[in-house]
């Protein structure tokens, strides 16, 4: 297992991280998706005995990515906020202290479609928001998976993994990066996420990561 893997999509070099994140070292740009702030928030509102802390965690792990990799802007490939009881002041405070420590780095979120149900982040984050697609270079950057003529789409939302088959009836689903032509998709970043199977084609590459390491399986 390796740390990242370099891949060529859209007549660029990135790096898909084994963070779950991916990086554009040319434009030091730093990709994440589907980071749900505030989900285990929403259900504990809710009464559901989930665990707490996973704000933290996400943004440690944000931490992390950025003491490795020069970055001048992270870009929120959408569902930023889980849902409007993300908005709770025990969810936003702990963003907003890890805010103010990263004022030197630009952050954009890509409106997903739990961004559009939980509204825009709090201007005090001073985050830009636009709707999709950004275009930059080769790349449309989105939150929906879908192709987009003669750009390399770049997205989130499905939350995409890869089912190993381990001996006998053994299985285990992993995150995974999936890159098919003109389209590579995320896997989510946020923690307390799951994640969905995806549908290997002819053309497909799976990327495996367990958050420490990542690798390119074989598909028979």
């Amino acid at each position: 297992m390796r740390e990242f893997i370099e891949l060529e999509i859209g007549a660029a070099k990135v790096m898909l991280l084994a963070e779950k994140a991916m990086y554009w070292p040319e434009r030091k740009l730093l990709f994440i998706a589907d980071i749900h702030f505030g989900k285990a928030a929403a259900y504990r509102a809710l009464g559901q005995p989930v665990p707490s802390g996973t704000t933290l965690k996400n943004l440690q792990r944000l931490d992390v990515l950025l003491n490795k990799y020069p970055t001048t802007t992270i870009i929120f490939l959408g569902d930023f906020l889980h849902a409007p009881e993300s908005h709770a002041p025990t969810t936003i405070d702990v963003i907003h202290e890890w805010r103010k420590a990263h004022l030197q780095t630009a952050c954009l979120l890509i409106r997903g479609n739990h961004d559009q149900r939980a509204g825009d982040p709090p201007k005090k984050l001073q985050i830009e928001v636009v709707n999709e697609p950004f275009i930059l270079g080769p790349f449309a950057f989105q939150h929906s998976p879908l192709k987009l003529d003669n750009y390399h789409v770049v997205a989130g939302h499905s939350h995409p993994s890869f089912r190993l088959q381990g001996k006998g009836r053994q299985k285990i689903n992993m995150a995974c990066f999936h890159s098919t032509a003109g389209l590579t998709v995320l896997p989510s970043f946020g923690e307390f996420t799951g994640g969905h199977p995806v549908e290997v084609l002819s053309d497909s590459r799976v990327f495996i990561t367990d958050g420490t390491g990542i690798w390119e399986p074989k598909i028979n």
